[in-house]
């Protein structure tokens, strides 16, 4: 079926993160430089894992690709953010708008997915250490991480094709990026269809990823209890303690999120809290894998 486009408008304003101007100068400044500091550390991650040969493991291969993911997911929302807060131009087109939508979903889906296997993998290390290697070769590893980058880039496209189907007439987006939920809101369409397919597509990415998480988590548990010395208790938790950190980070924090936007009618207080979960847990996850 051929995809038409029937939006009424060709760009859309944001949402602004405050009114007073006297506050725009500190509020660059505390993104930007969050911004750097996500930039920076996940890239002292990479080089330090690429330049180290004891680091070429299954474990930092995930984590320099999640480290990777992190400066991506950033990038397509909070350069965009800064441009805005700078020139104090909260417009941003429809074409654009897609596309960053686009971009945090596959992102965002994609962290799902190496969070999975990083405690996949972390399950192997611990309950099967004589066959881990040969296991987790390197050609699994790459076609875990390019399997589900493609299924991300899919879900990503075909969200955006059916957005493409809906009618927009309203300018205003109360958020900071274009953030699906609100984005949705603005169309005068009929957007069931639309949303029973993002809300199935997040269950069951969401449902699958923490489904791995805790079934390879539990059999940890399981193999630590059965492990006869502390020295055994405490490999393991050098190997999945970094992991559990940032898992604890991501998902708690989006959690949270979630329940609090769900309970107040605040555009702002909802923006404050993506704020926090989109760019700050950004900054936090990297020091805590660091």
């Amino acid at each position: 079926m051929e995809s038409t486009n029937h939006t009424a408008v060709s760009e859309f304003l944001l949402l602004r993160l405050t009114e007073d101007p006297a506050l725009q100068p500190l509020i660059f400044s505390h993104f930007m430089f969050m911004y750097l500091v996500t930039i920076l550390g996940n890239l002292l991650i990479i080089l330090a894992v690429s330049n180290d040969f004891h680091l070429h493991s299954p474990m930092y291969f995930f984590l320099c690709r999640l480290s990777f993911n992190d400066i991506c997911l950033s990038t397509s929302i909070i350069p965009k953010m800064l441009v805005h807060i700078q020139f104090q131009d909260q417009s941003i087109t429809y074409s654009g708008c897609l596309t960053q939508r686009g971009l945090v979903i596959v992102f965002d889906y994609l962290e799902n997915c190496l969070l999975a296997v990083m405690a996949y993998d972390c399950y192997l290390d611990v309950g099967y250490p004589l066959r881990y290697t040969v296991i987790m070769n390197p050609c699994l590893c790459a076609l875990l991480v390019m399997v589900s980058l493609s299924i991300n880039i899919v879900v990503g496209l075909l969200h955006n094709e059916m957005v493409l189907r809906l009618s927009f007439t309203a300018l205003e987006i109360p958020n900071f990026f274009c953030e699906f939920t609100q984005f949705i809101k603005l169309t005068c369409s009929d957007a069931l269809f639309v949303n029973i397919l993002v809300y199935i597509s997040s269950s069951m990415f969401g449902g699958v990823s923490i489904s791995g998480i805790i079934f390879s988590y539990v059999h940890i548990v399981s193999s630590v209890l059965r492990m006869p010395s502390s020295e055994g208790t405490h490999k393991t938790f050098s190997i999945c303690g970094s992991h559990l950190s940032v898992f604890s980070l991501f998902y708690g924090t989006g959690f949270g999120v979630y329940i609090v936007s769900s309970v107040t009618d605040s555009p702002r207080q909802t923006v404050v809290d993506l704020v926090m979960y989109s760019v700050v847990l950004r900054c936090l996850s990297h020091l805590s894998t660091a």
